[in-house]
C-alpha cells in the first residue's frame, strides 16, 4: 500500500453525463483509456480503467445497492466510497528501473467515515451480498492452498491488494496499491472495508477484524 494525498471525494458530476439518475447514487462503469502510469518522463502505456462509486446504505430485501454498510456506527449510512482500477502493460522505464510488464493500480477514496480512525480494506473475490461473508476471501495472485489464508507467505500486501487507510477530518481518506500482475478474469469482484488495520504476523496475516462495508467492483 502506498499512501495517496487526500483528494476531494468524487461527486456525481464526475460521473459521465450519459449515466442515468440512478447511477448518480451508485456509479459502476468501465471505460478504456490511454493513461501514462509513469509521470517521470518514461514512456506511457495504454491502459483500461474501471471505476466504481457509491453511497453506503444497509442491505435491503429488494435489489442490492453496489455500496453496502453492515455496521452503521463505523460506516454510517450516507458515507461515500470510490475505487479506480487501471490495468495495462507497464512500459519500460529509465536505466535501473523495472522492465516492461503487467501493471495493476487500484486506488480508493472514502468520505463520511469516523474521523481519525484506521480501517482495513482489501479486494475480495465475490460481489457484495446481504451478509458480509458473501464477498468471499481476499483475492490472491498466488492462492494459498490452506483457507482461510493466514500464512504471511500468501497473505501479504504483494500477493493481495491491501488498501488500509486512516481517516482525517470529515472521515476522508485515500489509499493506493500497485502490482506487477493482473487480476484473473472474474475472480476479483469487490472491496471490503474492515474494522482495523491488517495484521501481518504468522497465524493472523491478512486479518483486519469484522467486515464493516462493501463496494462491488467489476475489476479487469
Amino acid at each position: 500500500m502506498k499512501p495517496v494525498k487526500p483528494v476531494k471525494f468524487m461527486k456525481p458530476a464526475r460521473i459521465p453525463r450519459k449515466a442515468s439518475a440512478a447511477l448518480a447514487v451508485t456509479a459502476l462503469l468501465t471505460s478504456p483509456a490511454t493513461t501514462a502510469f509513469a509521470q517521470d518522463g518514461s514512456r506511457g502505456v495504454k491502459a483500461e480503467e474501471v471505476r466504481a462509486a457509491g453511497v453506503f446504505v444497509p442491505p435491503s430485501p429488494g435489489r442490492l445497492a453496489e455500496a453496502l454498510t453492515y455496521d452503521v456506527k463505523l460506516v454510517p449510512v450516507g458515507a461515500r466510497i470510490a475505487v479506480v482500477e487501471r490495468v495495462g502493460e507497464r512500459a519500460g522505464g529509465r536505466a535501473g528501473e523495472e522492465a516492461a510488464g503487467a501493471a495493476t493500480d487500484v486506488r480508493l477514496w472514502v468520505s463520511g467515515l469516523l474521523p481519525h480512525r484506521m480501517y482495513g480494506a482489501h479486494v475480495h473475490t465475490e460481489p457484495c451480498g446481504r451478509t458480509p461473508e458473501e464477498a468471499g476471501p481476499h483475492y490472491q495472485n498466488v492462492k494459498d492452498p490452506e483457507q482461510p489464508s493466514t500464512d504471511p507467505a500468501y497473505a501479504n500486501r504483494e500477493n493481495e491488494v491491501w488498501l488500509d487507510f486512516t481517516t482525517g477530518s470529515g472521515g476522508r481518506a485515500a489509499s493506493e496499491s500497485r502490482h506487477t500482475w493482473r487480476f484473473r478474469a472474474g475472480e476479483a469482484r469487490s472491496v471490503v472495508i474492515h474494522e482495523h488495520g491488517t495484521a501481518t504476523a504468522a497465524g493472523e496475516a491478512g486479518v483486519a477484524g469484522a467486515r464493516l462495508a462493501c463496494l462491488t467492483v467489476p475489476f479487469e
